[in-house]
């Protein structure tokens, strides 16, 4: 029997195990920055799964390792998830972690535990198989991506000086296989007026009605961003998410106001063409300049309490289609499935902006379930899906040996 062979009827074999990790893991919130609980649950998993390391690194994310080979091959899943939103849109319970015939339901299942409990599951075939090739293979459950994208890589790349030949995101992608996904990020324009009274708003100057211009800005901005030049990545957005004007009173013109901007950038757009950007369309239709716009910082404490942020800028990234990364998920999925996969890319924002963006290590992306089961009510994964990636990460680390 040939390793692809063995590693799908492992795969197979562990059809409910993995199913059952799933659920466990759905079982336990998991909210950005109060993950310690599952955590926990994750690291005992690994260790009954046979890994040869797991640990804890300063963030509180979960580090496992199957061999000991001179290169090093990751995959990571980020185990924090968002909240329910309403829930009188969930038909089951967000935490039941439910199991039927062809779904684990639940919230995470597929943004994005369903990722994690297949790569517990690759590392236990893994262990089964001996592995011993050219790849310490790391096995990442990361912490806080749903608050700021990346910065868990970012700690383990510059402070654990964790640093992989090649990455592997298990992000849902409906078990295509993609390879970059538009960067983004977060901007505050603040805006002055003159207050006075109400009475006599003629006497004032309103920092309401120039927000409202700055925004209609803003929209006029977004429909007119292009696509990169290959149009693979597609166009960049812009979009106000939060708007605030503030006065002496609720009698009073108002004073100050802040747009909140969500930037979407495609290739070739960063942070400074960004800015530019929006102070240009707001003086253009304000006829000054915005008193600021800048890139606040994130800077929230985790389980384990450390201090560590970043700014929320996070880069863009794709790698080409001839890739040796690329190549080698091509071919472990036509052996493994007997047909090459679908390769495209993410429309959100994974761990990459860190691992790819920021670090330029090359990286492919390959998970269960679908991109649109993220952040909505009802949330599920096909166990089906957990099958095919626990044999795709499994056998990555055979086609780049």
């Amino acid at each position: 029997m040939g390793i692809e062979k063995e590693i799908r009827a492992k795969a197979e074999e562990y059809r409910d195990y993995t199913a059952t990790l799933l659920s466990e893991m759905v079982k336990i919130k998991s909210y950005s920055s109060e993950e310690e609980a599952v955590c926990r649950k994750i690291k005992e998993m690994c260790e009954e799964a046979g890994f040869d390391e797991v640990y804890f690194d300063g963030l509180g994310s979960v580090i496992g390792r199957i061999g000991s080979g001179p290169k090093i091959l990751a995959f990571d899943a980020h185990i924090d998830t968002v909240t329910t939103g309403d829930l009188s849109a969930w038909k089951k319970d967000p935490f039941s972690g439910e199991i039927d015939d062809t779904y684990v339901w639940g919230r995470g299942t597929s943004d994005q535990k369903g990722g994690a409990a297949s790569m517990i599951t690759a590392g236990k075939i893994l262990k089964d198989l001996g592995y011993d090739k050219d790849y310490s293979v790391y096995f990442t459950f990361t912490v806080m991506e749903e608050d700021c994208d990346g910065m868990c890589w970012k700690y383990l790349i510059e402070e654990e000086k964790l640093i992989p030949n090649f990455a592997v995101s298990t992000e849902p992608t409906s078990c295509r296989l993609y390879r970059g996904h538009r960067g983004r990020m977060e901007m505050v324009v603040t805006l002055k007026g003159i207050s006075s009274h109400g009475s006599a708003p003629e006497r004032g100057v309103s920092a309401a009605y120039k927000a409202s211009r700055a925004a209609l800005a803003m929209e006029k901005l977004n429909s007119e961003l292009k696509p990169d030049a290959e149009n693979f990545l597609g166009k960049g957005t812009i979009v106000v998410s939060e708007m605030k004007v503030n006065g002496p009173s609720q009698c009073a013109v108002p004073d100050q106001a802040m747009l909140y901007l969500d930037r979407r950038l495609t290739w070739g757009e960063d942070a400074a063409l960004a800015i530019s950007q929006v102070k240009e369309y707001i003086t253009e239709a304000l006829g000054e300049e915005p008193e600021s716009v800048t890139m606040p910082d994130y800077s929230k404490r985790g389980w384990k309490n450390t201090d560590y942020s970043q700014e929320l800028y996070f880069p863009t990234w794709k790698i080409d289609e001839d890739h040796e990364i690329v190549k080698a998920g091509v071919s472990a999925h036509t052996d493994l499935f007997g047909k090459a996969p679908v390769v495209d890319k993410w429309t959100f924002s994974t761990n990459g902006v860190a691992i790819c963006g920021r670090h330029k290590i090359p990286m492919i992306g390959f998970g269960p379930g679908d991109e649109s089961e993220a952040h909505a009510p009802n949330e599920k994964n096909r166990i089906e899906d957990l099958v095919i990636c626990s044999a795709f990460y499994a056998m990555l680390p055979y086609k780049l040996s």
